[in-house]
């Protein structure tokens, strides 16, 4: 059932007691909101999607990227477009509800309007609502989700899996996931969604005799339609994580073998087959484009929030090619007219969840405190307080990511620092207290050791090429996930349409060329070689022992690059 007005006003009484000031603003957001979440049932087969949660189990503000930057045929492409830009695209106005929730753009002032976003708690009540409109109905769950945050590293996950049952999660994929160990990850699947959640990856076999290692997809019935689901693992997973947590599980991209998988599913009367992936937006575009009988591609990976479905056309048909966002902050509905066997229509929407305008189930919030309550005092310690704004969302530098390297240089006595170009950690608004929680959001991983190593300037400039390759490839099976590394001290241009070992360019180190000779002490974390565990302290020991002393977190001015050749390109936003 949709929310109707009584029930908005109840949610906007209960908000205001809790001290959110109901100006004019506030009443037309009410009013934007209750269009948001008014979403009548069409056709007989519904599927929910959610993506990239990192273990935010409850509402936090994130910042949408100001540079999302696409080259060779994906340039000026969904999901390549912000800001101004994107709300041109889909005719969205600036200034409201969905233009908060889609841009970074007026960012600060919105968020203080329009609150905090995600929550589990705040998620369920929306999937159970659309649940109890559209019988039968799917939770899907792209994967990325039991990890990125204290509490969940802490729990060894175990605050996500149990969350993920109670919201009601039905078929999953995987990519952090693995990064609790193999052992962990099957564990879970034999012990706590046992007859619950499927866990589905055609591309993930074993190193010695090529065995499945999960299930490449389950069919269900919805509504007398059967309905096949076909995983698709983070394809680079030994590759952008460490090796030794998955040592017997080979990855890739095989769209051979999932076509066989698609081709198996219909053979067995699937007449809808969907892809639950975990590639990125740009890999999927590609396999959609090679792969045939695939009607929906439910993505994740990259985080983009992508308003509609791109439509796809290959031989066989059409299949549409969507991407849910990350942080619990969007719900994506897929409604499907299933008649004869066949798609006769569909209606899309990605539903941003807004904390203020959706009332938190009583359940799954009780749960998130109960889970919570024996870490809480570590996790509400107060480091500093930011004078600006925090974020990392973007292929480049944010302010958080800042910290980290500032952090990172302080405190080892480095001349440069390298972090990773990670998407996940939430945003801190000018004036917020940086608590333990917010630096784990940021650093908690399960191989977060600091490194000091000394490199000479070629040595630098080749981890730059080979990241920025890794970003910039024309061709998107050669994107192996990530932003550009976040880079200290250093400074750079970037070509990215440039050819491979020439998009780096003009490096400097305090105003002088960086000398391809000589050597430099750079400062890192997150090593993925197994011989550097326990390498150095974790990197939040490192960055809470500055942010102590720092007491106010001041960016003076961000370091990136200047970006070469990218003028006009819509995915730069100004």
């Amino acid at each position: 059932m949709a929310m109707n007005r009584r029930e908005f006003l109840q949610v906007l009484a209960v908000a205001a007691a809790g001290g959110w000031s109901l100006t004019s603003n506030a009443e037309q957001a009410a009013k934007e909101a209750e269009q948001l979440y008014n979403l009548p049932p069409f056709g007989n087969v519904s599927l929910l999607h959610i993506t990239d949660c990192h273990a935010q189990l409850r509402p936090i503000y994130f910042r949408e990227p100001q540079v999302n930057l696409g080259v060779g045929s994906m340039a000026g492409q969904v999901p390549h477009l912000v800001g101004e830009h994107f709300l041109k695209h889909y005719g969205i106005p600036r200034g409201s509800i969905e233009a908060h929730a889609f841009t970074y753009l007026d960012f600060v002032e919105k968020a203080k309007l329009y609150g905090k976003v995600g929550g589990f708690a705040h998620l369920r009540t929306l999937v159970k609502r659309l649940k109890a409109s559209r019988p039968g109905a799917l939770l899907l769950d792209g994967g990325d989700t039991w990890q990125g945050s204290g509490l969940s590293l802490w729990t060894n996950a175990q605050d996500m899996v149990d969350a993920c049952k109670l919201l009601g999660v039905d078929v999953m994929t995987l990519h952090w996931e693995a990064t609790f160990g193999a052992e962990r990850v099957k564990e879970v699947e034999a012990k706590d969604f046992a007859g619950q959640i499927d866990i589905v990856a055609q591309n993930v076999h074993t190193t010695d005799f090529e065995d499945p290692v999960f299930k490449p997809y389950v069919i269900k019935n919805i509504n007398g339609v059967p309905v096949a689901i076909v995983g698709q693992a983070f394809p680079y997973t030994p590759v952008a994580n460490p090796r030794w947590l998955v040592p017997e599980w080979s990855y890739g991209i095989k769209d051979q073998q999932l076509q066989a998988a698609v081709d198996q599913a219909r053979a067995e009367g699937a007449q809808v087959v969907v892809v639950l992936s975990h590639n990125g937006m740009d890999v999927d575009l590609k396999m959609a484009s090679r792969v045939t009988g695939v009607d929906v591609i439910f993505g994740g990976h990259t985080h983009d929030g992508v308003y509609q479905p791109v439509v796809v056309e290959n031989a066989g048909g059409k299949t549409l090619v969507t991407n849910a966002g990350s942080n619990g902050k969007f719900l994506g509905v897929m409604d499907l007219d299933v008649k004869n066997g066949k798609i006769q229509g569909y209606r899309y929407r990605l539903i941003p969840i807004f904390a203020n305008l959706l009332p938190a189930d009583p359940e799954m919030e009780a749960y998130i405190a109960k889970v919570r309550a024996p870490y809480e005092s570590k996790l509400a310690e107060p480091l500093a307080v930011a004078e600006g704004l925090l974020y990392r969302r973007g292929n480049f530098n944010g302010t958080w990511d800042q910290v980290i390297c500032d952090a990172l240089i302080a405190v080892r006595g480095a001349d440069i620092a390298f972090s990773p170009g990670f998407r996940w950690g939430t945003t801190i608004l000018p004036g917020q207290t940086i608590t333990m929680e917010h630096l784990l959001d940021q650093t908690a991983i399960t191989y977060p050791w600091s490194t000091l190593t000394e490199m000479t300037g070629a040595q630098i400039k080749n981890v730059l090429e080979d990241v920025a390759d890794n970003l910039f490839n024309p061709d998107p099976y050669y994107q192996q996930g990530g932003d550009m590394v976040r880079v200290g001290g250093l400074k750079y241009a970037i070509d990215p349409n440039a050819l491979m070992g020439q998009r780096i360019q003009e490096m400097t180190l305090n105003g002088k060329p960086l000398d391809p000779n000589k050597k430099y002490k750079v400062a890192g974390w997150a090593p993925v070689a197994e011989e550097s565990r326990e390498a150095g302290p974790p990197v939040w020991e490192i960055v809470a022992e500055y942010l102590r002393a720092q007491k106010t977190v001041r960016i003076k001015e961000l370091n990136v690059p200047r970006i070469i050749g990218m003028e006009g390109n819509p995915g730069l936003g100004l």
